[in-house]
Formats: structure tokens, sequence, C-alpha cells
């Protein structure tokens, strides 16, 4: 099968905004006396929407479920000035889609984050043009690790899943795509996205492809 679609985490994968969003929960949580140390961040939290790291919360330290409005609306609230603080246009990147979309491939934004922060970021990073397809978690009743999202998108764009290469740092992010079983391109962080590193996982891609070809069907 040949690559038609590239499907994009956000955070931490064109937008280094990991830290945004950690920030600004721990501000929220601060005052009420809870926090989540950053090693606990890593391994547990990252790449979870708040609603779920919420729930984790109350189920590990105790965090009264009646509270969770006010630490999501403050959250947000604390996010949003992160965003305007700290997110300007990223050339590199906006070279990179621009590349992707001459090559032929369709883009789509698949994130974990709501849609608010979602289009804000795309909006003040300069690279919501070059997406022909935005999800965030309120498109789906599923967020990652589920695979909804991802098959969401490949259905919106009409391509089979076979035909959508992911690209995702989050172990939310690619355990959804494992579920799925699309191709992935792995990235350890925003400076590992770049034209080079796609263009190997495409070529792994179909290369993977013709492994799977019957003899003399390829």
């Amino acid at each position: 099968m040949t690559i038609k679609a590239i499907l994009f985490d956000l955070d931490g994968v064109l937008v280094d905004a990991t830290e945004w969003h950690y920030r600004a929960l721990n501000r929220a949580l601060h005052p009420l006396g809870y926090e989540i140390p950053r090693p606990e961040h890593l391994s547990t939290y990252n790449g979870l929407p708040t609603s779920r790291k919420l729930e984790i919360l109350t189920a590990s330290k105790g965090l009264p479920r009646e509270l969770h409005a006010q630490v999501r609306r403050l959250k947000q609230e604390y996010t949003r000035e992160e965003i305007a603080r700290l997110c300007v246009p990223v050339g590199d990147k906006q070279e990179l889609l621009r590349r992707l979309r001459d090559d032929g491939y369709r883009l789509a934004v698949c994130s974990n984050s709501i849609r608010e922060s979602v289009e804000l970021i795309l909006l003040r990073s300069g690279l919501g043009e070059f997406f022909e397809l935005t999800l965030s978690n309120e498109d789906v009743l599923n967020s990652k690790p589920h695979p909804e999202m991802h098959r969401l998108a490949c259905r919106r764009l009409g391509v089979a899943m076979g035909e959508a290469l992911v690209v995702e740092d989050a172990p939310q992010g690619i355990e959804a795509v494992r579920r799925l079983g699309a191709h992935i391109c792995l990235v350890g962080g925003v400076e590992e996205v770049n034209y080079a590193r796609i263009q190997r996982a495409l070529a792994d891609a179909r290369g993977a492809a013709h492994q799977s070809t019957p003899a003399g069907l390829g």
C-alpha cells in the first residue's frame, strides 16, 4: 500500500508544548495541596487528556472528584497564558509541512488536547494552514491510547489505515497506533521531527508493504 496521509500528534511533536501543559496543571493543583512530580508525569500522565489525569489523581492521591471542574477550568486558563507567552511561529516545522504537502501527502493533526488549545497553538505557531483535518479529544468518545482518533482521521481523509503514517512521541499515542495497526514514525521530541526522519519512516512503510505482498503480485 502507498502512504497517502501523515497524521501528526501536536504537543511534543510539532510544538514543544508538553511542558506548558505540565506547568499549567501543577499550577492549578498547587493551591489544593497536590502536585505531579516530573518523573511521575513522564511515566504516567504524559499524553493523557486532563480529565484522565484528574481521574488518576483521584484514584492515586485522593483528589476530590468535586474539584475536577475547578481544576480543569484553571488548568485551561493557565494553558492559554503559557501559549500566549511562549508559542511563536516555528519555521522549521512550517517548511517540513510545506514539503510534505507539496509531495502530495494529506496532513492531519490528532491531539489529545482539547480543541481550544489545539487551535490556539496551531494559530500562533503558523502551522494550521498546512492541515486539512484537525482532531482533538473533543472529537472522539475515546481519547488515546484508544485508536478511535486515528481511525476517525483515516475515515474523514478517505484513506485506509495502512495508507497512513502516524508521527507520535508519547506512550498514549504510540499505544493507539499499535492497536490501530498503522505505520508509525516514532520520535523523541520536536527536535527529531524533520523531513529526513519522516522520509525514512515512509521508506520503512513501503518496505513493510512490499514484504507483505504475495509473490507475483508486487
